[in-house]
Order: C-alpha cells, then sequence, then structure tokens
C-alpha cells in the first residue's frame, strides 16, 4: 500500500512533465502530420517545384512500369500518381499550387478512391481534372496590377477586391456573380481583380502562415475589402462567408461602410411601427418588392445620405395584400416605390424599381434641398441663427430668411409649393442678367445670389416658442402650437439680420459713463445679431410674394436700425433620428475580433516548432522537479533566522526575569555587558 502512495505522488509530483511530454507526442505524431501531407510532387518521387517536364518524365517513368506489369500498385495509388500527373502539367493549376498551396479539386482525388476501388487504369474516366475556360479579356473585369493599384485609392472610397485565378473552376463560376456585385456597389465603393499570376500583389494581399507561406483561407476566389481611408493591408477586412450576391454587399455595405440595414415592414406593422413614429418633417419612402431582398447599396447610401429628411422602409408584396396597398397607397403591382410627405398628401407612387431608384433621389432633393427645413440642426447652415451665422459670410452685416410657418396640414404643403415656386423663379433670374429682370424683384434677386436670402419653412408644432416670438398676432394659435381646433393657416415673415459689431467693439473698450443706457445693455450680453421680423398678409400669388421680398430687402438695406435689447429664442433641439450606427460597428468589431484569434490559433497548429519546444519545457520541467526532491533537507533561511531570532531573545527575557527580582543584584560575569564597560587593546607582542 506505501509503495502505491508512493507512486501516485511520484506521479502527481511529475504531472507537468507528463502533460507536456504526452502533448509533444500528440502533436509531433498526429497534429503535425495532419498539416504537412505529402505533396504531389512527393507522389510523383520528384522535388518540390520541379518543372513540368519533369513532372512528366516521373510520370512516365511510373506508368511504364505498371504497363509492363513489372508492379501491379493498388488502385489508389494509380489515381494519386494521375491527379498529381493532371495538377502539375497544368501551368495554372501547377502555379497556384506552388505559390499558394491551393488545391480546389482535391474533391475530385477522393471521390474518385471511392468510385474506382479495385479498377484497373484503363477502366478510369480520364482526366480527373477538368481544366477552367476562363477569358482573361473579359471587358467587364477591371484587373489590377502592381502599378495602377495605388491609383483605386485616390477618391477615399471602400475597395472591394477578388482575388481569382484564370485556371480555377470557382472564379469562372463566380465570374457572373461579381459582375453583378460590381453594378450594385457601382457609386458606393470601388471594385477590382488581382489575378494570381501578379505574384507581389497576391502574395502582398494574402495571410501568412506562421512559416511566412502565404495562404488564402477559403481558397479563390477571395474577397477582400479596404475600408475608406485606408490604404495598407494591416486594416483590410476578409469575406468568409457564402459567396452571393446579397451576403457580399450586405457584408460591405453593413460592416465595411457601415450603412443601414432598411428593414422589412408587415401592412399590419407598417402604419404602427414606421408611419406613426417618423417624424413630420420627414419623407417616408416605402419599397415594395416582390423578392425580399436586402435595400441594395445605392438605396442605403440614400438612407444615410438623407436621414435627417427622410425615413425608410421595405414591405414584401402579397397577393393576398393586393387590395391594403391599392386602398392605402394607390399600388397596383410590385416593385414599386411610395413617397409619403405630409398626412392628407397624396402619395406620389412610381411603379417599377429602375426607374423609381432615380426618381426617388430627384423626389427627395426637390423635398429637402429646393425649400429646406429650419430646424436646430439646419439653422447654421441656412444662415438662420441668432448666433450670427450667416451664408454669405462673416463680413456680411445684414442677411435675411424668409420663412414659412405652419403645423403639418395640406395649409402648410400649399404653401412650401408656393415658395418652392418662388425660389425658382428668383434661381431662374440669377442666372439672366439683372438688367433684364424687372426691378421690383431686383433686390430679391441679387440678396439670393449673393446669398444674403434664404428660404426656408418652420414646423410651428414642433417649434411652437419660436414660432409664436416672430408671428405675434391673433391668428398664431392656427400657425403655431398644437393643434386645438381644424383651422390650420401657413404664415409667411422675412426675419431680418443686423450682426452686432459695434457691440462687441464696445465691449472690448467700455464707455467710461456707467449712466449710459447703451452701456447697461452690453453688460446684458445679447445675441451677436437683432433680428426684426416683417410678416406677410398678402395674396399667394408667386408674383406678389417677390415683390413683397424685394420691397423688404430694400427697405432693410437702406435703413439704419439700431440693435435693440430683446433677446430671440432660439430653435429647440429635435430628436437625432435614426439609431442605427449606435450598435453595428461594435458588433462586427467584436466578432471580427474572436474569428480573427481563433484563426491565428490554428493557424499556429501547423508550426513545426511547437512540438520541440513542447519536449524541451518537459525535459526542464522534469529536471528541475528530480533536483528539488532529490536535495538534502535543510532549514531554509526562513527558519535559520527565525531560530537566531528567538536565541537573542532568550537572554533579554532572562534578564527582564532577573531585573524584575532583585534590582539590587550586581550584574555578573554571565549577565549582559554593562553600560560603563570599555575594551581593552590587546597588543601582539608579550613584552608590551
Amino acid at each position: 500500500m506505501s509503495s502505491f502512495s508512493s507512486v501516485i505522488s511520484t506521479v502527481r509530483a511529475y504531472s507537468v512533465p507528463i502533460f507536456l511530454l504526452v502533448t509533444s507526442l500528440f502533436f509531433q505524431l498526429v497534429v503535425l502530420p495532419r498539416n504537412f501531407p505529402p505533396s504531389h510532387y512527393d507522389v510523383l518521387g520528384i522535388p518540390k517545384y520541379s518543372s513540368i517536364e519533369e513532372v512528366t518524365q516521373a510520370y512516365e517513368n511510373i506508368t511504364s512500369k505498371w504497363n509492363s506489369s513489372v508492379e501491379v500498385p493498388p488502385t489508389v495509388d494509380l489515381i494519386r500518381v494521375q491527379y498529381a500527373f493532371e495538377l502539375l502539367s497544368n501551368q495554372l493549376l501547377k502555379r497556384d499550387y506552388d505559390i499558394l498551396n491551393i488545391d480546389e479539386h482535391l474533391h475530385v482525388l477522393e471521390e474518385a478512391k471511392e468510385q474506382h476501388t479495385g479498377k484497373h487504369l484503363s477502366e478510369i474516366d480520364l482526366p480527373l481534372i477538368e481544366a477552367a475556360s476562363f477569358d482573361p479579356a473579359e471587358p467587364d473585369s477591371s484587373f489590377i496590377n502592381p502599378q495602377n493599384f495605388l491609383s483605386m485609392f485616390e477618391d477615399d472610397k471602400a475597395l472591394l477586391l477578388q482575388i481569382n485565378s484564370f485556371g480555377s473552376k470557382r472564379c469562372v463560376q463566380f465570374s457572373s456573380t461579381w459582375e453583378r456585385i460590381g453594378k450594385m456597389l457601382n457609386g458606393v465603393a470601388n471594385t477590382g481583380v488581382v489575378e494570381v499570376g501578379d505574384v507581389q500583389l497576391a502574395v502582398y494581399l494574402a495571410e501568412k502562415k506562421s512559416s511566412g507561406q502565404p495562404f488564402f483561407r477559403s481558397g479563390l476566389p477571395a474577397l477582400l475589402a479596404f475600408p475608406p481611408g485606408c490604404k495598407s493591408s494591416g486594416c483590410l477586412h476578409r469575406y468568409e462567408g457564402e459567396l452571393s450576391v446579397d451576403a457580399v454587399t450586405d457584408w460591405l455595405t453593413t460592416s465595411i461602410l457601415n450603412l443601414p440595414r432598411i428593414p422589412y415592414y408587415s401592412k399590419e406593422s407598417m402604419v404602427q411601427n414606421f408611419l406613426v413614429k417618423s417624424k413630420p418633417h420627414q419623407v417616408k419612402v416605402i419599397f415594395i418588392s416582390k423578392t425580399g431582398e436586402r435595400a441594395t447599396p445605392f438605396i442605403r447610401q440614400a438612407a444615410k445620405n438623407y436621414s435627417s429628411y427622410t425615413t425608410f422602409a421595405f414591405a414584401q408584396w402579397k397577393d393576398e395584400d393586393s387590395v391594403f396597398w391599392w386602398n392605402v397607397f394607390g399600388v397596383e403591382s410590385a416593385p414599386a416605390i411610395v413617397f409619403l410627405k405630409d398626412p392628407g398628401v397624396e402619395p406620389v407612387v412610381y411603379q417599377g424599381i429602375h426607374r423609381g431608384t432615380q426618381q426617388m433621389l430627384e423626389y427627395i432633393a426637390y423635398q429637402t434641398e429646393v425649400l429646406p427645413q429650419l430646424r436646430n440642426i439646419t439653422s447654421m447652415e441656412l444662415g438662420c441663427d441668432v448666433q450670427g451665422y450667416s451664408r454669405a459670410g462673416n463680413d456680411t452685416k445684414v442677411w435675411y430668411c424668409a420663412i414659412v410657418a405652419g403645423r403639418p396640414s395640406q395649409e402648410l404643403n400649399k404653401m412650401r409649393q408656393t415658395m418652392r415656386r418662388v425660389q425658382e423663379k428668383l434661381a431662374n433670374d440669377e442666372e439672366t442678367n439683372v438688367v433684364d429682370v424687372d426691378s421690383t424683384s431686383t433686390p430679391a434677386v441679387l440678396a439670393l445670389k449673393q446669398k444674403r436670402l434664404t428660404l426656408a419653412w418652420l414646423d410651428g408644432e414642433a417649434q411652437q416658442r419660436y414660432c409664436f416670438f416672430n408671428i405675434q398676432s391673433e391668428e398664431s394659435y392656427e400657425t403655431c402650437g398644437p393643434r386645438r381646433g381644424i383651422s390650420d393657416a401657413a404664415r409667411l415673415f422675412i426675419v431680418r439680420y443686423q450682426r452686432n459689431d459695434n457691440v462687441t467693439e464696445e465691449k472690448k473698450e467700455p464707455s467710461r459713463q456707467q449712466n449710459n443706457i447703451l452701456h447697461a445693455w452690453l453688460q446684458s450680453d445679447p445675441d451677436p445679431v437683432s433680428t426684426l421680423v416683417a410678416k406677410y398678409n398678402g395674396s399667394t400669388e408667386t408674383s406678389e410674394i417677390i415683390k413683397w421680398i424685394s420691397q423688404t430687402i430694400k427697405d432693410g438695406d437702406s435703413r439704419e436700425i439700431p440693435p435693440f435689447k430683446t433677446k430671440a429664442p432660439e430653435l429647440l433641439p429635435e430628436d437625432a433620428g435614426q439609431t442605427w450606427t449606435q450598435n453595428g460597428p461594435k458588433k462586427f468589431i467584436s466578432k471580427q475580433f474572436t474569428s480573427g484569434f481563433v484563426s491565428r490559433i490554428y493557424d499556429h497548429l501547423g508550426d513545426p516548432r511547437i512540438g520541440p519546444s513542447l519536449l524541451l519545457g518537459a525535459l526542464m520541467s522534469f529536471g528541475l522537479i528530480w533536483l528539488n526532491r532529490n536535495r538534502p533537507a535543510q532549514p531554509s533561511r526562513q527558519n535559520q533566522s527565525n531560530q537566531l531570532k528567538k536565541d537573542e531573545d532568550k537572554p533579554k527575557r532572562r534578564n527582564r526575569r532577573r531585573e524584575g527580582s532583585n534590582q539590587l543584584i550586581p550584574p555578573s560575569m554571565t549577565d549582559v555587558e554593562p553600560k560603563d564597560a570599555q575594551q581593552i587593546p590587546l597588543s601582539d607582542s608579550d613584552s608590551e
């Protein structure tokens, strides 16, 4: 029993070196051979990277022995030799195998072994490998070489690259899919193809094993992307998913370009989850699809660019729901695009995706850019801001904003259409000679040309404080604030902005007259600009509105109006809108880091230095444990120091006992050395 216990204790003591030894043997005997299987050159018995002539000669030498019945090899060996010869005698396949160790026909070899077991070579269907037919002069393929590679990054767009080979059958099959991907990414990202024949560029873009061997993890074709602004291999991303149009474009637009996914809605959720939750100022764009495919990159880019003005949704067409789509939106069939602007306004429907996609941008631009909305996030850009921002620049002293205000309604929509016609008329007159323009509109045309005039519209319900401040009339409740009745009225007014440059100068050098009213006003920190408001009460005729705007600008430019103290309210901040950019990149980075970490561990399993390193660690740990177990027992330094401390404490404790028992007893020879004792130096000579 004691011997068994000693064996158990010994095994426990040497558990670490035993584990390292077993792991080293397993790696050398199992893992390493799987990562370094015999090459096709080994099958033919020739050195690696031998020429095609040497491959042919070796194949003829082997088959001549078989044909002469000198040797009758197993069928498996026949198939291996035949496969190695066909692969290494094909110039393109041999090149891919030598450079990147690519052998995409390996499944053919395994299938042939199972199907032709026990058959003679003459009974096997040859050739085993079907050669690929790829036309390198295909006009739709944009091949990249080391000379024009850097030019692909000049426009700072994302770049999607395909690494392919003219000898790869998979690349030939993928060519039509790649062509569709390129068309879908047109205008959103650049695309290009790198052929493995450009060895320098292909090796630069490939992954590297621990031995330095370049490789592509999923074979060819391989897809990789450079994000916008990335110009080196250190920041590129590799695609490892399905080679389909939808999967590739979704990966690029979502993970690389950070574009939104546009969700699908059913007819039940369309109203509650989309239309009701959309902001009143936003154009609602609904794509009705028959196929249920994801939004194209072009549409996603538009959704991102116009996120402040539009919101997008998809719906799949079903025949049983056709009555709903017709009654609500007037859609006859799919595909179609529906545009919704304001409550009560008839939707605009475009049948057909191709025509509708182009019309979508034109309609959005017409709704948002021709007459933009005055909001908290657009006030600086439009120059309608009390903080002193002007489109004409900081040197401009006076400028104007003509604003249509009202609650979202049919009346506001009609007035916006009128103001669009006003803006178009002023813009057209701006392009002609000012002399030929009607004199009544000249001030407005010149102000628009000088960027001193901006036309915009305001949501009087969302910005009720700003709306009430500028209108200030009995009809304000018909325009500003929440709807209290059925009456709605859109009002037009002009805000005149005058920069208070004299105020700034006075602040730098305050007046000595403390009772001066102007000085007291300066100390109250007014707005950088002062504003005056002129309200329009005329007809909705375009000519009358232009005449009124011109007269207002003429009066405002000719008069020297002193600044006043009334502080104008600022526009209230609105919701940021879509939040699709919050979680996407974080999830993608986390997923990429996890997959990359696992891939790096898997790649290092093929490092031949791991086995010897584990064996060396096992031997070193074994030696250290053996030395520690066979070292003679010696008191440790800590025990020795503790013992010395105890010995030093003993006389001290004895002295304390003696002093406590009898303090009159003089010190003896065995007691502690007296305080007044002196050491007499000894001489080396006896005479002294």
